[in-house]
């Protein structure tokens, strides 16, 4: 019953009702005490319009009370008594009770009292003449017909007021149902397609409501659920593929070495290629490492010249090896919003892969933009192509010219971005008629 209860619904029907209850509650209330007012008020003007039908018959002769001439007795009904004084001139049949309580109105003030015993009003009017009282004229009239008119009142009132709460809840219930029922439903199949069927959508078209507004939401969550989840698909494909690939040629150097007794050259070659491999691997997995605490963890604050230096000395045996003059310009006093070695392991793809493309001269520069720190690399080989400006950063793909340089896992430039875009900074390639040309952007400190 709880977890009913928890319900929106649930929850919202009883808000309904509440809502409706305490409203007609209200209105019954307020309808009856408004009768009740009205019914005395009525009854009161009544008593006065009788007295005063009735004073008008009275004359006053030498200090007393004569009825007028073709007066016929007391007007309307029988509850009319007259006092000369104290002295009863008219009076109707009633019960004891009263009687009493008309001789008691025969002196005193114009008011109006309640019988409770006879259920009767009585109303009071003194008879001035020459500035005193010489009488009274006291009429009296039963409430019985006003009761009864309150209780049947307030039984229908009653009767209405349930009857419009079981509408009000059957059409609460209705339209509940018909406004949440496409919420759950596609609420269950938004949650059956993330698992199963990424391709579904809701297609509703344009939102013009909340619920197509929903709609569009959902599809906007599922096309990004949908496409991270290929991301992430792909890449792990991809990157198991090609971690394979350095694996395998540790396993064969090293099944081969061991086949037979080889001289000490033989030797030292294998492992060199098993430790070229094996360092392959490490930088991969280090890589990937970093971008899960660069998501996790808090980020630090690093010089960004020391950063890029420390790059530049991890690639000097290429720089040596391929005869390259590598220069560094750039302030001094800049500084990235993330640890140094981040910042090295997003540096140093790009930068090792312009030292492998570039001809004769390779630089580097480091400049604040728009609130970041942008570190371009600029190289004087093959450069790259406008279709290949953005698909040279997936995983395993290769620019025209990584194509014809010898072997690679094609997975330094993916890491390098993904490494970027998780501390909110990025790696871009742009042509360049003079070579290649990279800018990584990192956060500023």
């Amino acid at each position: 019953m709880s977890d009913r209860l928890r319900g929106v619904r649930t929850r919202l029907l009883l808000a309904v009702l509440a809502a409706v209850t305490v409203a007609l509650a209200a209105a019954t209330v307020g309808f009856n005490l408004l009768l009740v007012r009205s019914s005395a008020d009525d009854a009161d003007s009544l008593l006065r319009q009788r007295a005063a039908a009735e004073r008008a018959q009275i004359a006053v002769v030498h200090g007393s009370l004569r009825l007028a001439e073709g007066a016929d007795g007391p007007i309307g009904d029988s509850h009319i008594w007259i006092f000369d004084g104290t002295h009863v001139l008219e009076q109707p049949r009633s019960r004891a009770e009263t009687t009493a309580a008309a001789g008691a109105l025969a002196v005193g003030p114009s008011r109006y009292v309640t019988v409770k015993p006879t259920d009767e009003r009585l109303y009071a009017l003194p008879v001035m003449a020459a500035g005193r009282r010489v009488g009274t004229i006291v009429a009296g009239l039963s409430l019985s017909p006003y009761e009864q008119t309150e209780r049947s009142a307030l039984l229908a009132s009653l009767v209405f007021a349930a009857t419009l709460l079981l509408v009000s809840w059957g059409a609460a219930v209705w339209l509940l149902r018909a406004a949440l029922e496409p919420v759950a439903e596609m609420t269950t199949l938004a949650g059956a397609w993330s698992e199963n069927d990424l391709d579904r959508r809701f297609a509703r078209g344009e939102p013009y409501d909340e619920l197509s507004r929903l709609a569009f939401t959902l599809d906007r969550l599922l096309d990004r659920i949908a496409a991270s989840l290929r991301h992430e698909r792909r890449f792990s494909a991809e990157l198991s593929h090609e971690l394979r690939t350095p694996l395998a040629r540790v396993a064969a150097e090293a099944e081969l070495a061991l086949r037979r007794p080889r001289e000490p050259e033989e030797y030292r070659r294998a492992l060199a290629v098993i430790l070229a491999n094996a360092d392959q691997i490490a930088r991969i997995v280090d890589t990937l490492l970093a971008a899960a605490r660069a998501e996790a963890g808090p980020r630090g604050v690093a010089d960004a010249s020391a950063a890029a230096q420390a790059v530049v000395e991890s690639v000097g045996e290429l720089t040596a090896e391929r005869h390259l003059d590598l220069t560094v310009d750039g302030a001094e006093s800049l500084r990235v919003g993330i640890d140094r070695d981040l910042a090295e392991r997003i540096l140093h793809p790009v930068l090792d892969n312009a030292c492998r493309y570039g001809r004769h001269e390779v630089r580097l520069s480091i400049a604040r933009e728009n609130g970041s720190v942008a570190f371009t690399i600029v190289d004087d080989g093959p450069g790259i192509t406008d279709d290949e400006v953005d698909s040279i950063f997936e995983p395993a793909v290769r620019g025209t010219a990584g194509r014809d340089n010898g072997p690679s896992a094609g997975l330094g430039l993916a890491l390098a971005r993904r490494l970027a875009r998780t501390v909110s900074g990025d790696v871009e390639a742009e042509t360049s008629p003079d070579g290649g040309r990279f800018v990584v952007r990192l956060p500023s400190a």
